[in-house]
Parts: C-alpha cells; sequence; structure tokens
C-alpha cells in the first residue's frame, strides 16, 4: 500500500460540456490527477418526493486525501445541482507507480505555485 491515501471520487453533471468544464478545473488547479470523463448514463432517483430520471455525465476523480476538502469545495462551487453526489472511496490497492503519480499530481496547498 502506498503511504499517502488516496481516493476515488465520484460525481455526475447534467452534461458533456458541463462535466469536461469540471474536470478540467479540477485538473488545471491540481486538485485531482486525472478525470474520466466517462459516457452519459441514466439515473432514476427520489428528490424532492418525486421519482426522477435523468441523463447523466459521470466523473471518476483521483486525488489524494488531503486534498479532499478543496476539491469538494470546488465540485460544490462549479456544480450546477443544488445538492451534488460527491462520493470519496479509499483506494486500498494499486500499482505503486500509479499512485505515487496521483501523490505527485496533487501536491499539498502550501506547495502549489500561482
Amino acid at each position: 500500500m502506498h503511504p499517502v491515501a488516496t481516493l476515488l471520487v465520484l460525481t455526475n453533471l447534467p452534461d458533456r460540456p458541463s462535466a469536461e468544464a469540471l474536470a478540467r478545473e479540477l485538473v488545471e488547479r491540481r486538485l485531482a490527477a486525472c478525470v474520466n470523463v466517462l459516457a452519459a448514463c441514466h439515473s432514476i432517483y427520489h428528490w424532492q418526493g418525486k421519482l426522477e430520471t435523468a441523463s447523466e455525465v459521470p466523473l471518476l476523480i483521483k486525488t489524494r486525501s488531503e486534498r479532499y476538502a478543496a476539491l469538494e469545495a470546488a465540485i460544490r462551487q462549479h456544480h450546477p445541482y443544488e445538492l451534488p453526489e460527491i462520493i470519496a472511496l479509499p483506494v486500498t490497492a494499486g500499482l505503486p507507480d500509479y499512485l505515487a503519480w496521483v501523490t505527485a499530481e496533487t501536491p499539498a496547498s502550501d506547495h502549489l505555485e500561482d
């Protein structure tokens, strides 16, 4: 296991342009090492007492646990939903070189250049 905790964070956006814009923002700000913008999916859920359906574009976001708070804040700031899905899953194993790359690409905020 890699010494720095890696997270896989999931969220969904209403369309491809907003998903790509958020993905780019997170990577440019080094809050994420990589964001996969997946194919649109069909979601079914309850919202405000009604059964809803929507086409959504999922994002798979790779980051380190120390960057999670800033990542969550950025998602909330740029997300069009009133209540965005933001779920962080710990990565318990992975290719050590890949996990090291995630760590290197998401430096602690006090090491970032403006």
